[in-house]
């Protein structure tokens, strides 16, 4: 089932991407170092739980990271179970092997 949501904004000011869904903001943490990023904390309100807002979230930094040729340490669990279960991430995420 896929769920129509509001875009990903990616703030770099408060070093997060950050999703509005129903006047809550799911986020995720991330600090940059050379040649990669690093994800640090998913945080998804509880009102906004069991709805694939923190896989959504996922998706796109994993995304955002292929497109910019930027490796992954993934610092947030969920974020590492994430690239666990999609092994496509799994060759840019230094948790995974990646050089």
């Amino acid at each position: 089932m896929s769920v129509e949501l509001p875009p990903i904004v990616l703030s770099e000011a408060a070093h997060r991407f950050e999703l509005v869904v129903d006047g809550h903001m799911a986020y995720e943490e991330f600090e940059r170092f050379p040649g990669g990023i690093a994800y640090l904390h998913t945080i998804v309100p509880k009102a906004l739980e069991g709805r694939g807002i923190g896989s959504a979230l996922a998706k796109h930094i994993m995304d955002y990271a292929v497109r910019n040729h930027l490796k992954v340490r993934p610092d947030c669990p969920f974020v590492k179970a994430y690239i666990d279960k999609h092994p496509e991430y799994q060759a840019i995420s230094l948790a995974h092997g990646a050089k």
